[in-house]
C-alpha cells in the first residue's frame, strides 16, 4: 500500500500480516481525501485516526497537510507496523500514538478538526462513540450505514464496494 497524494505521494504504508487489520484501499482514500480537501478541512488540521491499524489515514492527512495526527489502536502487531510507518516516513514530531481502545476511550480531552474512525465492521456503538468526540468534520468507514447519530449530522454517505463512508458534523 502507497500514500495516494501529498507530500508523502508514492511512499510505501507497511500492514501487518493476518486478518486483524483491514487497511483502507488506496481507491477509497483517495475518494475520502479528495472530499476532506473539497470541504477544505485537512489543510493545518488536527487530526485523529482511531482505529488506526496501520495509520493509512491519518498519514494521508498528514501527506495532504494536516498539522498534527493522534492515532489510536490497541493490536499490538498494528501497533509496531504503525509505529515502524511513522518511523520511516519522518513523521516522529507530528504524531501521537496512543496505545488503546478507541471503543472505550473518552474524547471529549483531545482537540481536533477531524476525526477518522475505522474499526472492525463488527462495530455498532456509533452513538457511544460520537456521544464523546469533540471535532468539528468526522468519518466513519463501516460496512454499511450506520443510520441516524443523535447530535450528528450526515453531510455526505457513498459507497465504495464492501465500505461505506459518512461524513458527520456536529449538529449546531
Amino acid at each position: 500500500m502507497r500514500v495516494v497524494a501529498g507530500s508523502l505521494r508514492g511512499r510505501r504504508i507497511e500492514s501487518p500480516r493476518g486478518e486483524a487489520t483491514r487497511p483502507t484501499t488506496d481507491k477509497v482514500r483517495e475518494a475520502v481525501f479528495n472530499a476532506l480537501g473539497s470541504a477544505d478541512v485537512i489543510a493545518g488540521a488536527k487530526v485523529v485516526d482511531l482505529f488506526a491499524g496501520t495509520g493509512a489515514m491519518g498519514i494521508e492527512a498528514l501527506s495532504r497537510g494536516a498539522k498534527h495526527c493522534t492515532f489510536v489502536e490497541k493490536d499490538r502487531d498494528a501497533l509496531s507496523v504503525l509505529r515502524s510507518n511513522i518511523s520511516t516516513l519522518g513523521l516522529e514530531d507530528v504524531t501521537t500514538v496512543v496505545a488503546g481502545d478507541a471503543a472505550s476511550l473518552h474524547y471529549s480531552s483531545i482537540e481536533c478538526d477531524v476525526l477518522i474512525a475505522d474499526p472492525p465492521y463488527s462495530f455498532t456503538a456509533w452513538q457511544s462513540l460520537l456521544n464523546n468526540v469533540r471535532a468539528a468534520f468526522v468519518v466513519i468507514e463501516s460496512s454499511k450505514s450506520i443510520g441516524e447519530i443523535e447530535g450528528w449530522e450526515v453531510l455526505r454517505e457513498r459507497q465504495y464496494g464492501r465500505t461505506t463512508v459518512t461524513f458527520l458534523q456536529p449538529v449546531t
